[in-house]
């Protein structure tokens, strides 16, 4: 009788051992070792360079408040926005008070920068966080909402804004999963690099 327990202990730290190799190891090598052969860029976080120094990722928000810029959609990731440690939504629901002050305080801020759209409905995802609040992109209608703002704070002309909106306007995955958007980030960089 204890010689059946000890070889059953002993089999069981075998199969302990060796699916801590197989599966704590040589799986995630592999996977990682595969992800940079054959997706070197996403599998070292999709980086964006400009004049050679890393400014950010292109699947992960930032903040942008000056009026020369595209603004992002809201982060609710904590202790700090856009926390890209710490990604999760607010989880709170539609009537929570909370969430109608943010979204209050959202439109607030948006309807004082733009006063030329007094009666034009704001895009929902420009008062409200996303379910990572770092979500990168905005919808096509967001950008298209604060056009007359960027265009006026650069002294650029619209069409030449909508030109670039529509050059950093990301399609549908395999033309029907998802919808357009628009990454935030490359869209402000081309505008800086507007001369």
């Amino acid at each position: 009788m204890l010689k059946e327990i000890g070889t059953q202990i002993r089999i069981s730290f075998v199969f302990v051992a060796m699916f801590t190799v197989l599966c704590g190891l040589l799986y995630p090598g592999a996977m990682t070792l595969m992800g940079q052969v054959f997706f070197p860029r996403q599998a070292s976080g999709s980086l964006i360079t400009a004049n050679g120094k890393t400014v950010g990722s292109e699947i992960i928000g930032q903040p942008f408040d000056d009026v020369k810029y595209f603004w992002s959609r809201p982060s609710a990731t904590g202790p700090f926005a856009y926390n890209a440690s710490n990604s999760s939504g607010s989880n709170l629901g539609p009537t929570n008070q909370a969430q109608l002050d943010a979204v209050k305080g959202h439109v607030d801020t948006l309807k004082k920068a733009h006063p030329d759209k007094a009666d034009v409905p704001i895009p929902m995802d420009l008062v409200t966080a996303s379910g990572s609040g770092l979500d990168p992109h905005i919808s096509p209608a967001a950008a298209e909402y604060q056009i007359s703002r960027v265009s006026k704070a650069r002294n650029i002309s619209l069409a030449k804004v909508e030109e670039l909106i529509a050059a950093n306007t990301d399609g549908r995955w395999l033309g029907f999963i998802g919808d357009p958007g628009v990454n935030v980030l490359k869209l402000n960089l081309a505008l800086d690099a507007v001369k």
